[in-house]
């Protein structure tokens, strides 16, 4: 693997910080390496190189179609070293490389493409003289911006931020997580070959620490996290009391799937297995409270109980191209969601799965639980696994107030053939994506975010561009 850990003002280094992070494959426990976290050291060079970009670098003088050429330049590089990407998902953190080379890779330079096509098209307004003055808006670029992603998509949150940004005209630093830092170290090398100017991007890996000196510094303008609610508060206490920072927030979710009597059974089946289970149950938008209209409840229940045993058929080594479910990302997370499911043992009725697969590797078989109380942990918390609680219900009415039965509002999924339900429930779950007749995927071309505890603000979309500006107005007197 790379000796290099970091990419500070467009030099690779090791890193100078005495603190180190050991990664091991999390699908049979062997070493992969040992890294260096990013230390004071880092973040203030980092912040410092992209502070010169940006206000006397070259990329202060680019125009939007130079840097759009810059974005779509390593949105090639990305398709072309797709390989030696999905490789480093799966010995960090064991993403299938089916996955990672199928739908992640190519979803990230989708969404570099999205953004470059983005770059010179920022507008502003204007308006008719009034009272002797001319008026206008421009939106402008924040700055020096900064990142702080999570291990379980690691280019995709990554491009979800950092492309916008860059579009806009911003300087960036991104921080990688420490349980996934290979596929970064890929991309770095990438910036490097895409001709992006010196300081333009930053990356640096590192843990909780790095973070928080991101969260602190008061030469950072703007920043974005994605990880839990707890973090995302420490996220936000810090960049409020250093500098007022700007702050985007996805924070995940306990995301709700609704399937109604009406349902297609094939297409509710599919979303609630394989769609729930991408990822091996980690993913944010992941619908992990499941719950079934009465009326098709015994048969609905049984055929997904089946699909999730034949899921087992499908977990393995992730460097083969016939797994589809991989380990959990390490040895910490997968205490967490074994500790998960033994709490839920005495709060439900375990349906299927529910323990350990194998003796090596960080394995949980996909598991159910069932009718378990609306209090109870596996029903209240994110576990971030393959762990899924199903529910009954009878009416409309019912459905949607359990749906909404969470504090987090990140997702939900709707399943009926009554397309005037569909957009009636969608309309009152509150929760920021909506998937109907299929587990929610985000789109570029769709705003991401979630309602009440699942985060702040906006990325995708129009609006994840307009969340790297900030709006000038100004008023020019032209005489009475």
């Amino acid at each position: 693997m790379s000796e290099y850990f970091h990419l500070i003002n467009n030099e690779l280094v090791a890193g100078s910080s005495d603190e180190k992070y050991t990664v091991y494959n999390p699908a049979n426990d062997a070493l992969v390496g040992e890294i260096n976290l990013a230390g004071p050291a880092e973040v203030d060079a980092a912040v410092s190189a992209a502070r010169e970009a940006f206000e006397t670098g070259p990329w202060s003088k680019f125009t939007g179609a130079q840097r759009a050429a810059l974005m779509n330049k390593l949105a090639d590089l990305v398709d072309a070293n797709g390989e030696e990407i999905a490789k480093a998902e799966v010995q960090a953190m064991g993403q299938p490389i089916a996955v990672t080379k199928g739908w992640i890779v190519p979803a990230v330079s989708a969404a570099w493409r999205h953004y470059a096509g983005w770059a010179d098209k920022i507008e502003g307004q204007t308006f008719p003289e009034e009272g002797g003055y001319f008026r206008m808006t421009q939106y402008q670029p924040y700055g020096v911006c900064a990142g702080i992603g999570p291990w379980n998509v690691t280019l995709l949150t990554m491009a979800w931020k950092m492309a916008p940004a860059l579009a806009a005209g911003n300087t960036f630093v991104y921080k990688g997580s420490e349980k996934s830092p290979y596929a970064i170290i890929v991309l770095a090398r990438l910036f490097k070959e895409a001709g992006f100017p010196a300081g333009v991007v930053n990356l640096l890996t590192g843990a909780g620490r790095t973070g928080a000196l991101l969260s602190s510094h008061m030469d950072i303008d703007k920043i974005s996290f994605t990880g839990s609610n707890a973090s995302g508060r420490k996220v936000v206490d810090a960049a409020s009391k250093s500098n007022s920072k700007k702050v985007t927030l996805e924070l995940g979710g306990k995301s709700p799937s609704l399937v109604f009597n009406d349902a297609d059974i094939e297409l509710a089946i599919r979303g609630n297995s394989q769609g729930f289970l991408f990822n091996s149950g980690q993913a944010c938008v992941a619908a992990s409270r499941l719950f079934v209209q009465s009326g098709i409840a015994d048969t609905f229940i049984e055929t997904l109980k089946g699909h999730f045993q034949g899921a087992q058929g499908i977990m393995g080594d992730p460097s083969e191209e016939s797994t589809m479910l991989g380990p959990l990302a390490d040895k910490a997370q997968l205490k967490s969601v074994l500790g998960f499911i033994e709490t839920g043992k005495t709060e439900a009725e375990l349906l299927i799965g529910g323990e350990r697969k194998g003796d090596k590797g960080a394995f949980v078989t996909p598991t159910i639980f069932l009718n378990p109380g609306k209090d109870s942990t596996i029903y209240r918390q994110e576990i971030f696994g393959p762990v899924l609680t199903v529910s009954t219900f009878e009416t409309e009415e019912e459905g949607i107030k359990l749906a909404n039965d969470t504090s987090y509002g990140l997702s939900a999924g709707v399943y009926t053939s009554n397309i005037a339900r569909a957009l009636r429930v969608s309309s009152k779950i509150k929760a920021g994506t909506i998937g109907v007749n299929g587990a929610y995927l985000p789109d570029n071309n769709l705003a991401f975010g979630g309602w009440k505890q699942s985060g702040t603000g906006r990325e995708l979309g129009k609006e994840g561009l307009m969340a790297y500006l900030q709006t000038k107005s100004i008023r020019i007197y032209v005489g009475p």
